[in-house]
């Protein structure tokens, strides 16, 4: 089936990108892993071969990275928008089901969802409304839909450990079903650094 896969991303700005990370790794040090990060996710992106692959970017187009990695991959750049996390995810989805069956959106934290993953989690969204691939931390690093579902991203408590709890609410309250694929380790405090594929070094700060 045809898939539609959205890759959310933040600008890797020096004090702005990773900053739970930044006592560890300092400032630059955030950035720049959270640069690797994002190159690491659009690889694996592209590697899948879904149908149609979008960059959406926080707070807007204009970093260099991003037009640099649109070129590279030859994908679609488009920018987030206003609102909470969960409005811009909703609205992002609802904009692409318009014109694929189904679409998964990713993030670029958790570098364990490689290419395999995306296609599996493609595959599980065949047979049901959505798909999850939660993250060790209580959220998620994956959501897929078959159609636009706003009261999957309403009152959500973002960045907590709530969030795939209360989404498994929300999924239920409006009559979904769902399957969830195995968990992934988001990369977001220092404890997270291990996580890190191997091979990978991090300049810590001093």
């Amino acid at each position: 089936m045809s898939t539609a896969l959205i890759v959310f991303a933040k600008a890797p700005v020096a004090g702005q990108a990773k900053t739970r990370l930044i006592p560890a790794l300092g400032a630059a040090g955030a950035a720049a892993l959270a640069a690797r990060l994002l190159d690491h996710a659009l690889t694996a992106a592209v590697e899948a071969g879904f149908d149609h692959l979008e960059l959406c970017v926080a707070p807007d187009t204009g970093h260099p990275a991003f037009a640099a990695l649109a070129a590279a991959h030859r994908l679609v750049l488009t920018a987030q928008g206003e609102g909470d996390l969960g409005a811009r995810m909703d609205r992002a989805l609802a904009r692409v089901l318009r014109d694929y069956p189904q679409a998964l959106l990713i993030g670029t934290d958790a570098p364990a969802l490689g290419a395999a993953r995306l296609r599996d989690a493609a595959q599980a969204l065949q047979g049901t409304d959505a798909v999850f691939v939660p993250a060790l931390d209580g959220g998620y690093a994956l959501v897929g839909l078959q159609r636009a579902q706003p009261a999957l991203f309403q009152g959500i408590a973002w960045s907590t450990p709530q969030v795939m709890a209360q989404t498994r609410a929300r999924a239920a309250a409006a009559g979904l079903t769902w399957t969830e694929r195995d968990p992934v380790a988001d990369i977001d405090e220092p404890a997270d650094l291990v996580h890190l594929p191997a091979g990978w070094t991090v300049a810590c700060a001093t």
